[in-house]
């Protein structure tokens, strides 16, 4: 992509009203634009950066032999009187059509999948069963904030197994959870698994993958030598104290935001549904079903709190909107060489071949945060500048080193 012919380029000024880095960060570098609290358009490069999201979680949940689906966003809201959620969900958009007839916008969605489910659901034999999507979520917040952290519209991927019975269910779950934490590895993200409340979704414990950030919402206590970690809200234990598990460390306190979160929805939505099995001695029971989030816009803004320093952004590379970021120098044509060449060996590139200072270039390259930086000028003869974002060194190399160094 040629930076002169794309439509939204980095701007100088700080959005008004940014209460967080990943607002101000991702308007000024032109990922995203507001258009009213807690409702964000997705420019070109943030939404790259959504689809590269999208795609590790998509390669990880059909790696666990989930069954990509995708469900409405429009809901009758038959469907959520059925499991009460219509009176006492108080997020929940509703809407009346010209024909008098409610409707609700989908903040989860359970109650189309159990019934969907109902249709291949007969036996035993058809169990366990994974069902996800990755589509956008619509929640009436009252103090939608903090970015693209906290919205009313925002991406999600949630997925609902059903289960013969709780054994089989708690299987599953280490199975996710280990997707989960390596999908947030592939992201560039250390996700700390919390034990929660199960708040409208269940009266059960629920676990949240937290990301230690300033701009978190939740305190948590965790030790630093193993695993545990639990959200302050129920725990039982202080800041200070012995871990309860290893013994061996005092736990912290930290502000964490949820990356992503899993649900043990027991029987509450297949009996509300009515939705049964035979089981393999002719019994009819309901399913155990499980619920689990990853919030894709959130995790986006995640990054941005995470991975960034004065000057901007620095993406993960499995995740960057381009993999190099190209700036000439008034060397137009060795540039268009260099930037052809890279689109023939496949690699992402940004090329600056806009006519301004080389000064606002780079502040430029360094805001957006591309994982490399190349340059071209007449101080480097027929070499390339290479510079990694996170990186303060650079060197001069030819133009296939680098082609070897970046694939």
């Amino acid at each position: 992509m040629q930076l002169s012919q794309t439509a939204f380029r980095p701007i100088k000024n700080k959005p008004a009203g940014a209460d967080t880095i990943n607002h101000e960060l991702l308007v000024q570098a032109g990922f995203v634009r507001q258009l009213m609290a807690g409702v964000y358009n997705y420019l070109p490069l943030g939404l790259k950066v959504l689809r590269k999201i999208e795609n590790i979680i998509r390669e990880e949940m059909n790696a666990i032999e989930g069954q990509e689906i995708f469900m409405p966003a429009l809901h009758p809201a038959q469907n959520w009187k059925t499991t009460g959620g219509w009176d006492s969900i108080d997020v929940l958009f509703k809407i009346k059509s010209r024909t008098d007839k409610d409707y609700a916008l989908g903040q989860s969605h359970e109650e189309v999948v159990t019934p969907l489910a109902q249709e291949f659901i007969r036996s035993y034999k058809d169990l366990p069963l994974a069902l996800y999507q990755i589509q956008w979520k619509y929640r009436d917040e009252l103090r939608a904030k903090s970015g693209i952290l906290r919205g009313r519209e925002f991406l999600m991927k949630d997925m609902y197994s059903f289960h013969a019975d709780q054994e089989d269910f708690a299987k599953f779950y280490e199975i996710v959870k280990q997707a989960y934490l390596k999908i947030f590895k592939r992201l560039g993200l250390v996700a700390k698994v919390t034990e929660a409340s199960g708040g409208s979704f269940s009266k059960k414990i629920s676990y949240e993958f937290m990301v230690l950030t300033d701009a978190g919402e939740d305190d948590i206590l965790y030790c630093e030598n193993c695993d545990f970690c639990v959200n302050t809200e129920i725990a039982q234990v202080k800041a200070g104290e012995s871990c309860p598990h290893c013994q061996k460390s005092k736990l912290a306190i930290g502000k964490a935001s949820e990356a992503g979160n899993v649900f043990d929805l027991g029987t509450k939505y297949t009996k509300d549904f009515n939705l049964k099995f035979t089981t393999a001695t002719g019994e009819q029971k309901h399913p155990i079903m499980g619920c689990y989030g990853i919030g894709l816009t959130r995790a986006m803004g995640i990054m941005v709190e995470k991975h960034h320093d004065e000057r901007g952004i620095i993406w993960p590379e499995t995740v960057a909107p381009f993999a190099v970021h190209l700036i000439d120098l008034e060397q137009k044509k060795q540039a268009n060489k260099i930037y052809q060449e890279l689109i023939k060996n496949k690699i992402e590139v940004l090329w600056d071949d806009r006519e301004i200072s080389a000064g606002q270039k780079f502040a430029d390259a360094d805001l957006i945060g591309c994982p490399v930086r190349l340059v071209i000028s007449t101080r480097t003869g027929d070499k390339i500048e290479y510079k990694e974002r996170n990186k303060k060194e650079s060197a001069l190399l030819d133009l296939e080193q680098i082609v070897a160094k970046l694939k």
